[in-house]
């Protein structure tokens, strides 16, 4: 059988630490050996971001807009520690921070399901797809300690100098002020790529704020995600058969515990960094959460939720036997390559990265696994496979499928 041919490359981002390691032999196992690979490669390692201070990552955000669709292996966010142990020029900033302001995405988190590893709620069935703002709130905001008594206020000087002045709070003694933001144009931006996404993948969209005390600012939200549903997409969700549905935060909280999943959440920057990592480890394991960017200009970036398994790495280096989950990573390059597939018009594309995720589900329902999935799996007599020997059970179990 001959290699499955690309016509555009795929943007590819390599990586830091053990995911790197795990980048190549995902490479070498599962993907050259069956596709003639075209990729416009991109180092984000942190030691070449490093060397070129950080225009690499600019670059490689720039080539998603040119192709469309890119994978990327997991990076580090250096902190004071990295940037000793690198020797770094400056502390920069989160790779997948740059890429999603260049790129103004939407993060759609959902986790892989496979039998034998349970979701500790014991109601769900499908997954629950997490979409998170990427943009603003806490992450962009100014924060000041008061020292003592004291009056604080929030003021907006507009263009033409003249001010509004909103009274925070008559200190008394001792606090802390923090002041946030966000854009309507970015919100909706978030709010046409979850209703996009939603449209492309069938499936229901929750949104959830909390309006009824914050009744400008998470009122905001509520009133953009309204507008631009009632004006563009409600008779195409209608004629989708699904819906858009809005509450308040807390309230979408108990629906999603009593639900049997199979929808999309879209939460506000911080409720869904927050919920994106409880929806994973409630579904099983951080290491089988997928993540993919999606712009509304059709951008796709494909990922996996986790980090670079540094632990792991070190291990690695010492020359230590390590047993690292590679699923999320392999199901983001078969997203990206089944995207390219889609947008190129190549079904063998597409259908090499069904078969590959339904591999890599066979081989751990086949007792096959990690050890961080043997440490939670129901399965009877589950087997522990190193890093590279879970790779080659999953490369011979794809065979069978091809």
């Amino acid at each position: 059988m001959g290699k499955i041919q690309m016509q555009i490359p795929l943007v590819e981002m390599d990586g830091d630490e053990m995911t790197r390691i795990l980048w190549q032999l995902i490479k070498d196992e599962l993907l050259l050996p069956f596709i003639d690979l075209k990729t416009e490669y991109y180092d984000l390692g942190l030691e070449y971001r490093n060397e070129t201070n950080d225009q690499v990552t600019v670059d490689a955000a720039n080539a998603t807009k040119k192709y469309g669709v890119a994978v990327k292996c997991a990076t580090i966010t250096p902190n004071a520690a990295r940037v000793k142990e690198y020797d770094l020029k400056e502390m920069y900033k989160s790779p997948n921070g740059t890429i999603r302001a260049l790129l103004d995405g939407t993060v759609f988190r959902a986790p892989i399901i496979v039998k034998g590893i349970e979701p500790y709620v014991k109601t769900w069935k499908k997954p629950i797809t997490i979409a998170r703002h990427a943009y603003g709130d806490v992450y962009k905001a100014s924060e000041m300690k008061v020292p003592g008594a004291g009056k604080a206020e929030l003021v907006f000087t507009a263009e033409d100098g003249t001010q509004t002045k909103e009274l925070i709070h008559e200190f008394k003694g001792a606090g802390v002020l923090q002041g946030m933001h966000n854009l309507n144009g970015s919100i909706e931006s978030f709010a046409r790529s979850c209703f996009n996404f939603a449209l492309e993948t069938k499936q229901d969209l929750w949104f959830a704020t909390k309006d009824t005390i914050s009744k400008k600012y998470d009122h905001t939200f509520k009133d953009i995600f309204q507008e631009v549903y009632d004006n563009d997409y409600k008779a195409k969700f209608e004629e989708a058969g699904i819906t858009y549905f809005y509450t308040l935060i807390d309230d979408a909280v108990a629906r999603v515990i009593r639900s049997e999943g199979g929808y999309i959440w879209a939460c506000k920057n911080y409720d869904g960094d927050v919920m994106s990592d409880m929806v994973a480890t409630a579904f099983g394991s951080l290491s089988m959460m997928t993540s993919v960017l999606v712009s509304p200009n059709g951008y796709y970036e494909y990922e996996a939720a986790h980090g670079t398994v540094q632990r792991h790495y070190y291990k690695h280096l010492k020359g230590e036997e390590t047993s690292t989950n590679p699923i999320a990573t392999i199901f983001a390059w078969t997203g990206a390559l089944r995207k390219r597939g889609e947008l190129d018009n190549i079904p063998e594309l597409c259908a090499f990265a069904d078969k590959l995720e339904k591999a890599c589900i066979k081989t751990v329902e086949n007792g096959e696994m990690t050890k961080d999935l043997a440490l939670i799996t129901t399965l009877d007599n589950a087997k522990t496979l190193n890093t590279q020997d879970f790779i080659k059970a999953v490369r011979k179990t794809l065979e069978g499928l091809l």
